[in-house]
């Protein structure tokens, strides 16, 4: 599925966080969001979701405006991953992953044996089978944040969008997360933080600073040392790492 955002900005009363931003994202492409801390990555993929109710301009999947779609139906074709995965529920883990086939439920259709084999099979591809039965509470920084993802695949999305889902996960869950959203021919948009984990694995980059796109493109077109020193404030120099895969090298 499409995502297109046309003059998009939001704010607080006294601050502007999203300011005229246009980007589209091709069906089955991934795109990574990012920037330094309070450039608009959050904020502006909280738009894209339809959890946030832009000040002025629009948000299309497949070509149509969402500004009057209700959450229902939003999340029927987008499934949004928090950076954020507290929560005081005593849910067991395959219970909270069950939670992402809600949107299909309705007064006359409960949860079926066909709801039960998706969550199962987003139990797997997490690695969480054998945790099925654990309470949420008492899950690790990472289970729970696998544990998120495996709902948001639960809801079997045409699109996902991801706020920086690599926190608190160990470096072979960080790769297999990467792998999964190049891999799965489902649109995605996630939010980065790691410049090296972003060039490997997203098509296109959107570099964020002031609220606004500041470049857009390639990952090594958009990645330029240039670029970095000017929005980061760092210096570094951008190659191949010695499997061939891009690599940012910081001085």
């Amino acid at each position: 599925m499409r995502i297109d955002a046309e003059s998009l900005c939001w704010g607080v009363p006294a601050r502007v966080i999203v300011d005229d931003v246009a980007l589209s994202v091709d069906t089955g492409e991934v795109l990574g969001l990012v920037g330094p801390n309070g450039s608009g990555k959050s904020s502006l993929l909280r738009c894209l979701a339809g959890l946030r109710k832009p000040r002025s301009g629009t948000v299309r999947y497949g070509g149509s405006d969402i500004a009057d779609w209700d959450s229902k139906r939003i999340a029927r074709r987008v499934a949004f991953v928090d950076q954020y995965t507290d929560t005081e529920s005593d849910l067991l883990v395959a219970d909270l992953v069950a939670l992402g086939r809600t949107p299909f439920h309705s007064n006359w259709r409960g949860h079926d044996h066909r709801d039960d084999a998706v969550v199962n099979a987003a139990l797997r591809r997490m690695g969480l089978a054998e945790l099925r039965a654990r309470p949420w509470k008492t899950l690790s920084g990472g289970e729970r944040q696998r544990t998120h993802i495996a709902r948001a695949l639960a809801q079997e999305p045409s699109a996902i969008l991801l706020d920086e889902p690599t926190n608190h996960l160990d470096i072979a869950h960080q790769l297999d997360l990467m792998r999964l959203l190049a891999g799965a021919g489902r649109t995605a948009v996630v939010v980065l933080h790691d410049l090296s984990l972003a060039a490997r694995f997203c098509d296109r980059l959107a570099l964020m600073g002031g609220g606004r796109v500041v470049a857009s493109g390639a990952p090594l077109d958009v990645l330029t040392p240039a670029r970095i020193a000017e929005v980061f404030g760092v210096e570094a120099e951008v190659g191949p790492d010695r499997f061939g895969d891009a690599h940012i090298y910081y001085r």
